[in-house]
Protein backbone atom coordinates (compact mmCIF):
# COMPACT_ATOMS: atom_id res chain seq x y z
CA UNK A 1 0.00 0.00 0.00
CA UNK A 2 1.29 3.47 -0.88
CA UNK A 3 0.80 5.76 2.13
CA UNK A 4 1.75 9.41 2.63
CA UNK A 5 2.14 10.51 6.26
CA UNK A 6 1.96 14.27 6.80
CA UNK A 7 3.81 15.20 9.96
CA UNK A 8 6.95 13.68 11.47
CA UNK A 9 6.08 14.38 15.08
CA UNK A 10 5.59 11.68 17.67
CA UNK A 11 2.42 10.21 16.12
CA UNK A 12 3.75 10.42 12.56
CA UNK A 13 7.04 8.82 13.56
CA UNK A 14 5.32 6.04 15.52
CA UNK A 15 2.98 5.38 12.60
CA UNK A 16 5.85 5.30 10.09
CA UNK A 17 7.74 2.87 12.35
CA UNK A 18 4.71 0.57 12.59
CA UNK A 19 3.95 0.59 8.87
CA UNK A 20 7.45 0.52 7.39
CA UNK A 21 8.07 -3.01 8.68
CA UNK A 22 4.94 -4.27 6.92
CA UNK A 23 6.02 -3.93 3.27
CA UNK A 24 4.23 -0.60 2.73
CA UNK A 25 5.54 2.18 0.49
CA UNK A 26 5.80 5.06 2.97
CA UNK A 27 6.54 8.74 2.32
CA UNK A 28 6.72 11.21 5.21
CA UNK A 29 6.29 14.97 4.73
CA UNK A 30 7.37 17.59 7.27
CA UNK A 31 8.85 21.10 7.24
CA UNK A 32 11.51 20.01 9.75
CA UNK A 33 14.41 18.50 7.79
CA UNK A 34 16.15 17.34 10.97
CA UNK A 35 13.21 15.14 12.00
CA UNK A 36 13.05 13.65 8.51
CA UNK A 37 16.78 12.95 8.49
CA UNK A 38 16.45 11.03 11.76
CA UNK A 39 13.60 8.98 10.29
CA UNK A 40 15.61 8.06 7.21
CA UNK A 41 18.50 6.94 9.38
CA UNK A 42 16.31 4.31 11.03
CA UNK A 43 13.57 3.38 8.55
CA UNK A 44 13.24 2.36 4.92
CA UNK A 45 11.04 5.19 3.58
CA UNK A 46 11.03 8.40 1.52
CA UNK A 47 10.87 11.90 2.98
CA UNK A 48 9.87 15.26 1.53
CA UNK A 49 10.67 18.58 3.22
CA UNK A 50 7.95 21.21 2.92
CA UNK A 51 4.49 22.38 3.96
CA UNK A 52 2.14 19.40 4.19
CA UNK A 53 -0.86 21.12 2.60
CA UNK A 54 0.89 22.69 -0.41
CA UNK A 55 -0.12 21.04 -3.72
CA UNK A 56 3.40 20.87 -5.16
CA UNK A 57 4.68 19.18 -1.98
CA UNK A 58 1.88 16.60 -2.11
CA UNK A 59 2.70 16.03 -5.80
CA UNK A 60 6.37 15.41 -4.92
CA UNK A 61 5.24 12.96 -2.26
CA UNK A 62 3.34 10.94 -4.88
CA UNK A 63 -0.22 11.93 -4.05
CA UNK A 64 -1.38 11.29 -7.61
CA UNK A 65 -1.19 7.52 -7.09
CA UNK A 66 -1.23 7.22 -3.28
CA UNK A 67 -3.75 4.87 -1.66
CA UNK A 68 -4.00 6.93 1.50
CA UNK A 69 -2.99 10.22 3.08
CA UNK A 70 -2.71 10.42 6.87
CA UNK A 71 -2.46 14.01 8.10
CA UNK A 72 -1.09 14.13 11.66
CA UNK A 73 0.76 17.45 11.77
CA UNK A 74 0.43 19.62 14.87
CA UNK A 75 -2.04 21.89 13.05
CA UNK A 76 -5.69 20.84 12.70
CA UNK A 77 -6.11 23.36 9.90
CA UNK A 78 -3.12 22.01 7.95
CA UNK A 79 -4.46 18.46 8.33
CA UNK A 80 -7.92 19.37 7.07
CA UNK A 81 -6.69 21.49 4.16
CA UNK A 82 -4.21 18.78 3.10
CA UNK A 83 -7.04 16.25 2.89
CA UNK A 84 -9.14 18.69 0.85
CA UNK A 85 -6.25 19.36 -1.56
CA UNK A 86 -5.55 15.63 -1.92
CA UNK A 87 -9.23 15.06 -2.75
CA UNK A 88 -9.66 17.94 -5.20
CA UNK A 89 -6.37 17.65 -7.09
CA UNK A 90 -5.33 14.02 -6.78
CA UNK A 91 -8.55 12.07 -5.96
CA UNK A 92 -6.73 10.24 -3.16
CA UNK A 93 -9.05 7.36 -2.14
CA UNK A 94 -8.64 7.54 1.66
CA UNK A 95 -7.89 10.67 3.68
CA UNK A 96 -7.39 10.57 7.45
CA UNK A 97 -6.91 13.67 9.60
CA UNK A 98 -6.01 14.15 13.23
CA UNK A 99 -8.24 16.91 14.63
CA UNK A 100 -7.82 17.96 18.25
CA UNK A 101 -9.88 21.13 18.57
CA UNK A 102 -13.21 20.26 20.20
CA UNK A 103 -14.98 23.10 18.37
CA UNK A 104 -14.38 21.34 15.03
CA UNK A 105 -15.39 17.96 16.43
CA UNK A 106 -18.68 19.33 17.74
CA UNK A 107 -19.70 20.29 14.20
CA UNK A 108 -19.75 16.95 12.38
CA UNK A 109 -21.55 18.56 9.43
CA UNK A 110 -18.18 20.05 8.44
CA UNK A 111 -17.08 16.56 7.38
CA UNK A 112 -20.25 15.25 5.73
CA UNK A 113 -20.94 15.14 1.98
CA UNK A 114 -20.14 18.48 0.43
CA UNK A 115 -17.99 19.50 3.40
CA UNK A 116 -14.30 18.96 4.09
CA UNK A 117 -12.96 15.87 2.33
CA UNK A 118 -11.89 13.97 5.45
CA UNK A 119 -12.88 10.29 5.40
CA UNK A 120 -11.74 9.49 8.94
CA UNK A 121 -11.37 11.85 11.89
CA UNK A 122 -8.96 10.90 14.67
CA UNK A 123 -9.22 12.76 17.98
CA UNK A 124 -6.36 11.81 20.34
CA UNK A 125 -8.03 13.56 23.27
CA UNK A 126 -11.24 11.55 22.88
CA UNK A 127 -9.32 8.28 22.49
CA UNK A 128 -7.12 8.92 25.53
CA UNK A 129 -10.07 10.07 27.65
CA UNK A 130 -11.99 6.87 26.90
CA UNK A 131 -8.88 4.77 27.61
CA UNK A 132 -8.30 6.42 30.99
CA UNK A 133 -11.99 6.05 31.84
CA UNK A 134 -11.73 2.29 31.27
CA UNK A 135 -8.66 2.09 33.52
CA UNK A 136 -10.46 3.99 36.26
CA UNK A 137 -13.45 1.66 36.00
CA UNK A 138 -11.04 -1.29 36.46
CA UNK A 139 -8.34 0.14 38.74
CA UNK A 140 -6.54 -3.20 39.11
CA UNK A 141 -5.92 -3.52 35.35
CA UNK A 142 -2.83 -2.49 33.41
CA UNK A 143 -4.73 -2.16 30.14
CA UNK A 144 -8.43 -2.36 29.19
CA UNK A 145 -9.49 -2.55 25.53
CA UNK A 146 -12.94 -2.70 23.95
CA UNK A 147 -14.09 -4.96 21.12
CA UNK A 148 -17.43 -5.47 19.36
CA UNK A 149 -18.84 -2.15 20.56
CA UNK A 150 -18.00 -2.93 24.17
CA UNK A 151 -19.52 -6.43 24.32
CA UNK A 152 -16.07 -7.94 24.90
CA UNK A 153 -12.99 -6.56 26.62
CA UNK A 154 -9.35 -7.57 26.60
CA UNK A 155 -7.75 -6.87 29.96
CA UNK A 156 -4.12 -7.01 31.07
CA UNK A 157 -3.59 -7.68 34.75
CA UNK A 158 -0.54 -8.48 36.86
CA UNK A 159 -1.05 -11.78 38.67
CA UNK A 160 -0.40 -11.57 42.43
CA UNK A 161 0.25 -14.17 45.11
CA UNK A 162 -3.01 -15.33 46.62
CA UNK A 163 -5.10 -15.32 43.43
CA UNK A 164 -6.97 -18.64 42.98
CA UNK A 165 -5.44 -19.21 39.51
CA UNK A 166 -1.83 -18.68 40.58
CA UNK A 167 0.05 -21.95 40.27
CA UNK A 168 -2.77 -23.56 38.28
CA UNK A 169 -2.72 -24.89 34.72
CA UNK A 170 -4.97 -23.08 32.26
CA UNK A 171 -6.91 -26.26 31.49
CA UNK A 172 -8.25 -26.11 35.07
CA UNK A 173 -9.51 -22.53 34.81
CA UNK A 174 -13.18 -23.62 34.76
CA UNK A 175 -12.80 -25.17 38.23
CA UNK A 176 -12.02 -21.77 39.72
CA UNK A 177 -14.37 -19.56 37.72
CA UNK A 178 -17.18 -21.91 36.64
CA UNK A 179 -19.90 -20.82 34.21
CA UNK A 180 -17.87 -17.81 33.03
CA UNK A 181 -16.48 -18.06 29.49
CA UNK A 182 -12.95 -16.67 29.48
CA UNK A 183 -9.88 -17.09 27.33
CA UNK A 184 -6.28 -16.32 28.26
CA UNK A 185 -4.92 -14.63 25.13
CA UNK A 186 -1.27 -14.30 26.18
CA UNK A 187 1.06 -14.37 29.15
CA UNK A 188 4.16 -12.21 29.44
CA UNK A 189 6.71 -13.46 31.96
CA UNK A 190 9.75 -11.29 32.65
CA UNK A 191 9.09 -9.51 29.36
CA UNK A 192 8.93 -12.69 27.29
CA UNK A 193 5.74 -13.82 25.57
CA UNK A 194 4.31 -17.25 26.36
CA UNK A 195 1.65 -18.64 24.03
CA UNK A 196 -0.93 -20.14 26.39
CA UNK A 197 -1.49 -23.90 26.22
CA UNK A 198 -3.56 -26.17 28.43
CA UNK A 199 -0.56 -27.02 30.61
CA UNK A 200 0.65 -23.40 30.95
CA UNK A 201 0.86 -22.50 34.64
CA UNK A 202 0.23 -18.91 35.73
CA UNK A 203 2.90 -17.57 38.06
CA UNK A 204 2.89 -14.56 40.37
CA UNK A 205 4.00 -11.35 38.61
CA UNK A 206 2.95 -12.68 35.18
CA UNK A 207 1.31 -10.09 32.96
CA UNK A 208 -1.84 -11.92 31.87
CA UNK A 209 -4.01 -10.80 28.94
CA UNK A 210 -7.48 -12.33 29.12
CA UNK A 211 -10.65 -11.78 27.14
CA UNK A 212 -14.21 -12.11 28.45
CA UNK A 213 -17.66 -10.61 28.14
CA UNK A 214 -17.68 -7.17 29.74
CA UNK A 215 -20.01 -8.13 32.65
CA UNK A 216 -17.58 -10.89 33.71
CA UNK A 217 -14.35 -8.88 33.74
CA UNK A 218 -14.21 -8.23 37.50
CA UNK A 219 -14.86 -11.87 38.38
CA UNK A 220 -11.97 -13.02 36.19
CA UNK A 221 -9.67 -10.35 37.61
CA UNK A 222 -10.47 -11.54 41.14
CA UNK A 223 -9.21 -15.01 40.18
CA UNK A 224 -5.80 -13.54 39.29
CA UNK A 225 -5.27 -11.11 42.14
CA UNK A 226 -6.93 -9.69 45.24
CA UNK A 227 -8.97 -6.72 44.06
CA UNK A 228 -8.65 -3.33 45.69
CA UNK A 229 -11.70 -1.63 47.13
CA UNK A 230 -13.80 0.29 44.56
CA UNK A 231 -12.56 3.77 43.74
CA UNK A 232 -14.46 6.80 45.00
CA UNK A 233 -12.08 9.77 45.08
CA UNK A 234 -10.21 10.85 41.95
CA UNK A 235 -7.79 13.74 41.55
CA UNK A 236 -6.85 14.99 38.09
CA UNK A 237 -3.76 17.12 37.48
CA UNK A 238 -4.25 19.30 34.41
CA UNK A 239 -7.32 21.14 33.19
CA UNK A 240 -6.65 20.90 29.47
CA UNK A 241 -8.92 19.15 26.97
CA UNK A 242 -8.21 15.66 28.34
CA UNK A 243 -8.45 16.59 32.03
CA UNK A 244 -11.68 18.56 31.56
CA UNK A 245 -13.35 15.87 29.43
CA UNK A 246 -12.30 13.22 31.91
CA UNK A 247 -13.70 15.17 34.87
CA UNK A 248 -16.95 15.77 33.00
CA UNK A 249 -17.40 12.04 32.43
CA UNK A 250 -16.26 10.90 35.88
CA UNK A 251 -18.11 13.42 38.06
CA UNK A 252 -21.35 11.54 37.48
CA UNK A 253 -20.01 8.52 39.42
CA UNK A 254 -17.03 9.67 41.47
CA UNK A 255 -15.88 12.46 43.76
CA UNK A 256 -13.57 14.41 41.45
CA UNK A 257 -11.04 17.18 42.05
CA UNK A 258 -9.04 18.83 39.26
CA UNK A 259 -5.91 20.98 39.66
CA UNK A 260 -5.08 23.61 37.01
CA UNK A 261 -2.21 26.08 37.34
CA UNK A 262 -3.63 28.76 34.99
CA UNK A 263 -6.11 31.05 36.74
CA UNK A 264 -8.05 31.95 33.59
CA UNK A 265 -8.40 28.29 32.59
CA UNK A 266 -9.41 27.42 36.17
CA UNK A 267 -12.32 29.85 35.96
CA UNK A 268 -13.33 28.47 32.55
CA UNK A 269 -13.50 24.85 33.64
CA UNK A 270 -15.21 25.67 36.94
CA UNK A 271 -18.12 26.98 34.83
CA UNK A 272 -18.05 23.92 32.55
CA UNK A 273 -18.11 21.31 35.33
CA UNK A 274 -21.07 20.86 37.66
CA UNK A 275 -19.86 18.61 40.52
CA UNK A 276 -16.07 18.63 40.20
CA UNK A 277 -14.04 20.68 42.70
CA UNK A 278 -11.71 22.88 40.62
CA UNK A 279 -8.47 24.00 42.31
CA UNK A 280 -5.97 26.58 41.06
CA UNK A 281 -2.40 25.64 41.84
CA UNK A 282 0.62 23.46 41.11
CA UNK A 283 -0.10 19.72 40.97
CA UNK A 284 3.42 19.05 42.28
CA UNK A 285 2.92 21.32 45.31
CA UNK A 286 3.27 19.09 48.35
CA UNK A 287 1.33 21.47 50.61
CA UNK A 288 -1.60 21.66 48.16
CA UNK A 289 -1.78 17.87 47.85
CA UNK A 290 -1.69 17.49 51.62
CA UNK A 291 -4.45 20.09 52.10
CA UNK A 292 -6.59 18.19 49.58
CA UNK A 293 -6.13 14.89 51.44
CA UNK A 294 -4.04 13.13 48.82
CA UNK A 295 -3.65 10.17 51.18
CA UNK A 296 -7.39 9.50 50.81
CA UNK A 297 -7.29 9.69 47.01
CA UNK A 298 -7.99 6.41 45.23
CA UNK A 299 -6.65 7.46 41.81
CA UNK A 300 -4.37 10.38 40.93
CA UNK A 301 -4.26 11.02 37.19
CA UNK A 302 -1.71 13.49 35.77
CA UNK A 303 -2.69 14.65 32.28
CA UNK A 304 -1.00 18.03 31.79
CA UNK A 305 0.84 18.88 28.55
CA UNK A 306 4.22 18.43 30.25
CA UNK A 307 5.65 14.90 30.64
CA UNK A 308 7.99 15.92 33.45
CA UNK A 309 5.19 17.57 35.44
CA UNK A 310 3.05 14.45 35.00
CA UNK A 311 5.83 12.12 36.11
CA UNK A 312 6.91 14.21 39.09
CA UNK A 313 3.40 14.98 40.36
CA UNK A 314 2.35 11.32 40.01
CA UNK A 315 5.46 10.13 41.88
CA UNK A 316 4.85 12.72 44.62
CA UNK A 317 1.17 11.74 44.93
CA UNK A 318 2.15 8.08 45.26
CA UNK A 319 4.73 8.84 47.93
CA UNK A 320 2.17 10.89 49.85
CA UNK A 321 -0.37 8.05 49.93
CA UNK A 322 -2.47 8.05 46.76
CA UNK A 323 -3.56 4.44 46.19
CA UNK A 324 -2.95 4.38 42.43
CA UNK A 325 -1.31 6.91 40.12
CA UNK A 326 -1.38 7.33 36.35
CA UNK A 327 0.66 9.68 34.18
CA UNK A 328 0.13 10.75 30.59
CA UNK A 329 3.52 10.52 28.87
CA UNK A 330 4.19 11.52 25.27
CA UNK A 331 7.81 10.45 24.93
CA UNK A 332 7.99 6.70 24.28
CA UNK A 333 11.35 6.35 26.06
CA UNK A 334 9.81 7.81 29.23
CA UNK A 335 6.89 5.34 29.09
CA UNK A 336 9.19 2.33 29.32
CA UNK A 337 11.27 4.05 31.99
CA UNK A 338 8.48 4.71 34.48
CA UNK A 339 5.96 1.92 33.76
CA UNK A 340 5.52 -0.35 36.77
CA UNK A 341 7.92 1.68 38.92
CA UNK A 342 6.55 4.28 41.33
CA UNK A 343 3.95 5.14 38.70
CA UNK A 344 1.35 2.39 38.33
CA UNK A 345 0.33 3.12 34.73
CA UNK A 346 2.07 5.23 32.10
CA UNK A 347 -0.43 6.25 29.40
CA UNK A 348 0.90 6.81 25.89
CA UNK A 349 -1.41 8.94 23.71
CA UNK A 350 0.60 7.83 20.69
CA UNK A 351 -0.28 4.17 21.23
CA UNK A 352 -3.97 5.01 21.63
CA UNK A 353 -3.90 7.07 18.44
CA UNK A 354 -1.84 4.54 16.47
CA UNK A 355 -4.31 1.76 17.26
CA UNK A 356 -7.20 3.80 15.90
CA UNK A 357 -5.25 4.73 12.77
CA UNK A 358 -4.17 1.15 12.11
CA UNK A 359 -7.79 -0.03 12.08
CA UNK A 360 -8.35 2.16 8.99
CA UNK A 361 -5.10 1.15 7.30
CA UNK A 362 -5.16 -2.62 7.59
CA UNK A 363 -6.24 -4.64 4.58
CA UNK A 364 -9.22 -6.91 5.03
CA UNK A 365 -12.10 -5.83 7.23
CA UNK A 366 -10.24 -4.84 10.39
CA UNK A 367 -12.66 -2.86 12.57
CA UNK A 368 -10.53 -2.52 15.70
CA UNK A 369 -6.75 -2.61 16.14
CA UNK A 370 -5.20 -2.16 19.58
CA UNK A 371 -1.47 -1.74 20.04
CA UNK A 372 -0.22 -3.61 23.11
CA UNK A 373 2.92 -3.56 25.21
CA UNK A 374 4.16 -0.30 23.68
CA UNK A 375 3.64 -1.53 20.13
CA UNK A 376 5.28 -4.97 20.38
CA UNK A 377 2.00 -6.90 20.12
CA UNK A 378 -1.45 -6.27 18.68
CA UNK A 379 -5.03 -7.30 19.29
CA UNK A 380 -7.35 -7.17 16.29
CA UNK A 381 -11.06 -7.46 15.63
CA UNK A 382 -11.63 -8.68 12.07
CA UNK A 383 -14.89 -9.49 10.28
CA UNK A 384 -15.06 -12.77 8.36
CA UNK A 385 -16.68 -12.38 4.93
CA UNK A 386 -17.44 -14.77 2.09
CA UNK A 387 -17.97 -18.52 2.21
CA UNK A 388 -15.92 -21.70 2.31
CA UNK A 389 -14.90 -21.22 -1.35
CA UNK A 390 -13.83 -17.59 -1.19
CA UNK A 391 -12.54 -17.24 2.38
CA UNK A 392 -9.62 -18.87 4.18
CA UNK A 393 -11.46 -18.75 7.51
CA UNK A 394 -15.23 -19.05 6.91
CA UNK A 395 -16.59 -22.59 7.27
CA UNK A 396 -13.40 -23.80 8.96
CA UNK A 397 -12.68 -24.79 12.52
CA UNK A 398 -10.01 -22.79 14.29
CA UNK A 399 -7.60 -25.73 14.23
CA UNK A 400 -7.97 -25.86 10.42
CA UNK A 401 -7.00 -22.20 9.98
CA UNK A 402 -3.31 -21.68 9.24
CA UNK A 403 -2.61 -18.94 11.74
CA UNK A 404 0.84 -17.30 11.70
CA UNK A 405 3.19 -18.27 14.56
CA UNK A 406 2.40 -16.43 17.78
CA UNK A 407 -1.19 -15.67 16.70
CA UNK A 408 -4.25 -16.92 18.54
CA UNK A 409 -7.99 -16.52 18.02
CA UNK A 410 -9.39 -15.65 21.43
CA UNK A 411 -13.07 -14.99 20.92
CA UNK A 412 -15.84 -14.65 18.36
CA UNK A 413 -18.80 -12.26 18.52
CA UNK A 414 -21.76 -13.52 16.51
CA UNK A 415 -24.57 -10.97 16.66
CA UNK A 416 -25.16 -10.49 20.38
CA UNK A 417 -23.52 -13.81 21.29
CA UNK A 418 -19.97 -13.92 22.67
CA UNK A 419 -18.18 -17.24 22.01
CA UNK A 420 -14.85 -18.15 23.54
CA UNK A 421 -12.76 -19.79 20.83
CA UNK A 422 -11.88 -23.51 21.00
CA UNK A 423 -10.10 -25.73 18.50
CA UNK A 424 -13.39 -27.04 17.08
CA UNK A 425 -15.19 -23.68 16.86
CA UNK A 426 -16.35 -22.99 13.29
CA UNK A 427 -16.09 -19.47 11.84
CA UNK A 428 -19.32 -18.30 10.19
CA UNK A 429 -19.88 -15.42 7.73
CA UNK A 430 -19.94 -11.97 9.39
CA UNK A 431 -18.43 -13.26 12.63
CA UNK A 432 -16.31 -10.69 14.48
CA UNK A 433 -13.10 -12.57 15.19
CA UNK A 434 -10.77 -11.28 17.92
CA UNK A 435 -7.12 -12.22 17.47
CA UNK A 436 -4.02 -11.68 19.58
CA UNK A 437 -0.63 -11.29 17.87
CA UNK A 438 2.42 -11.65 20.05
CA UNK A 439 4.55 -10.55 17.07
CA UNK A 440 3.02 -7.65 15.15
CA UNK A 441 5.27 -8.42 12.17
CA UNK A 442 2.81 -11.23 11.36
CA UNK A 443 0.03 -8.74 10.64
CA UNK A 444 0.29 -9.06 6.85
CA UNK A 445 -0.36 -12.80 7.05
CA UNK A 446 -3.43 -12.19 9.23
CA UNK A 447 -4.72 -9.56 6.80
CA UNK A 448 -4.42 -12.03 3.93
CA UNK A 449 -6.39 -14.62 5.89
CA UNK A 450 -9.38 -12.29 6.12
CA UNK A 451 -9.30 -11.03 2.54
CA UNK A 452 -12.04 -12.48 0.36
CA UNK A 453 -11.09 -14.30 -2.83
CA UNK A 454 -11.82 -12.80 -6.23
CA UNK A 455 -14.76 -15.14 -6.87
CA UNK A 456 -16.75 -13.60 -4.03
CA UNK A 457 -19.48 -11.23 -5.32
Amino acid sequence: MKIIILGAGQVGTSLATNLSVEANDITVVDHNAHLLHNLQDHLDLRTITGHAAHPHILLQAGAEDADMIIAVTNSDETNMVACQVAHMLFQTPTKIARVREADYLHHKELFTDGGLAVDVLISPEQLVTHYIQCLINYPDALQVLDFADGKVQLVAVKAFYGGPLIGQALRDIEKYIPDIPVRIAAVFRRGRAIIPEGDTVIEADDEVFFIASTPHIRTVMAALRELDRPSKRIMIAGGGNIGTRLAEILEKRYQVKIIEHNMERTEEISEMLSKTIVLQGDSADEDLLREENIEETDIFCAVTNDDQVNILSAMLAKRMGARKVMALINRASFVDLVQSSTIDIAISPQQATIGSLLAHIRRGDMVVVHSLRRGAAEAIEAIAHGDAKTSKVVGRTIEQIKLPPGTTISAIVRGEQVIMAHHDTVIEPEDHVILFLVDKKRINAVERLFQVGITFL
